[in-house]
Parts: structure tokens; C-alpha cells; sequence
């Protein structure tokens, strides 16, 4: 696995960085340290200005508090071709997501743009997180759920992408 020294980042991204992202990042973050990860550093971006520097949504804070994670900890930030090369990998919430990441990376060798979706053993890949902006808690439910399989398969599929590095 990678060292505090050479660590294995990853971004989670998606539109404006204050509902599916967060949640991402925070499932992400816990299951890394569950799965005793060192060397994992987990963060979320979304690929528009507009929320820079706020909280995340309030419905993706209830649905982690819900489940038990601390939401109060989160700042929204922007994901920029600058910042992309920070990354090992950026893994997009959805297609329009993964276009804009795709093209902020271009032709470097890394970071690896994936979707989320594609990363669950159980899932339907190629589908997109439904963003839930200005909807109520189910759509919030509805990325949770959906997002904590795909955490689950990306964790398992960690030493190999650490490997292939």
C-alpha cells in the first residue's frame, strides 16, 4: 500500500461539491480507516465555482448523520486542471462529470478519471449518481445507498489500483 510519505489520493467529484461528492468522500474516509488503509487520503471537489468555500447541502448532512458520520467538517472546493495532478485518481459522480475530468486531465499519465458507479460489483455501470439538488431526503437516501456500494468495490479494488500506480 502507499506510505504517509507517498500517499494515494483520491478525489471524489461531482457538479458543485456540496451533496454527492461529500457524501462520497466522507463513506470513502470511513471505510479506508475501517479497512486499517494507511496511506489513503481521501478529498472531494466539484468541477463549478459556485459553492467554493461553503458547507455541503443540507440533505447530504442528515443522511450521513443518519447513518452515523460527521458531516460538519466539510468545505466545498473546486477541482481545476491546476489541482488535477495532485490526484491519483478522480472518480466522477457522473458522465458530465467525468467529460469535464477527462479533459481537465488530458494527456498526462495520471491522475485515472472513473465513474463511480462503474466501481460497484453489484451495480449498473455506466449510470450516473442522480444528483439530488434542491430535492428532498429520498433523492439524498437514494446516493447514499448507491454511493456506499460503490465505496464498497472501490475499497476492495484499492490494492490494485495502488499497484497499477
Amino acid at each position: 500500500m502507499s506510505t504517509a510519505e507517498d500517499p494515494y489520493r483520491i478525489a471524489m467529484v461531482c457538479l458543485g461539491n456540496i451533496c454527492r461528492s461529500p457524501i462520497a468522500e466522507v463513506v470513502l474516509r470511513e471505510m479506508v480507516a475501517a479497512d486499517g488503509l494507511d496511506g489513503v487520503v481521501v478529498s472531494s471537489a466539484g468541477t463549478g465555482p459556485w459553492h467554493v468555500g461553503g458547507p455541503m447541502d443540507p440533505g447530504s448532512a442528515a443522511v450521513l448523520a443518519e447513518h452515523g458520520l460527521d458531516p460538519t467538517q466539510h468545505v466545498a472546493q473546486q477541482m481545476t486542471p491546476d489541482r488535477v495532478g495532485e490526484f491519483d485518481l478522480l472518480v466522477a459522480m457522473d458522465r458530465s462529470n467525468q467529460a469535464d475530468l477527462e479533459e481537465m486531465v488530458g494527456d498526462r499519465r495520471r491522475p485515472r478519471v472513473v465513474l463511480l458507479r462503474d466501481l460497484d460489483p453489484d451495480g449498473d455501470p455506466g449510470q450516473s449518481v442522480p444528483d439530488p439538488y434542491g430535492g428532498g431526503p429520498e433523492g439524498f437516501a437514494t446516493v447514499y445507498a448507491q454511493v456506499e456500494g460503490a465505496c464498497a468495490g472501490l475499497v476492495a479494488r484499492l490494492p490494485e489500483l495502488v499497484a497499477d500506480r
